[in-house]
């Protein structure tokens, strides 16, 4: 089994304004359940202008995953060693050049997801 998780984390206008955030899941069936060392992604769709940094948060600790380029979709690999089993996760949208950072809601991952984050347009 498969599954894909859609966030998506928009932005308020306003100084210092931290976005609103919605959370969908979808489950896909692909046959077989994927291994616990199966590869486990993030796609970020950066939909806006400015070059996101992405922090995969959990537990306390924010890693970063890398930069999403503004106006283009990146996909980051989310450490094996924060998915193990079904493990709950937030993501960080840092725009370089600002101080708003949205983050979106806690979601359950297991290894093997895919994860797409969806940064529209401010």
């Amino acid at each position: 089994m498969r599954s894909a998780v859609r966030l998506l984390v928009g932005a308020m206008l306003g100084v210092g304004a931290v976005g609103a955030v919605a959370c969908h899941r979808k489950v896909e069936t692909q046959g077989a359940e994927a291994p616990s060392n199966a590869r486990t992604t993030v796609k970020v769709e950066n939909q806006g202008f400015a070059d996101m940094t992405i922090y995969v948060l959990s537990g306390g600790q924010r890693i970063r995953l890398g930069l999403a380029t503004g106006n283009q979709t990146s996909t980051f690999t989310i450490p094996s060693f924060l998915v193990g089993g079904l493990t709950p996760l937030r993501f960080l949208a840092d725009p370089v050049g600002s101080s708003r950072a949205p983050v979106s809601d806690e979601i359950t991952v297991k290894p093997g997801d895919e994860v797409t984050l969806t940064i529209p347009p401010s």
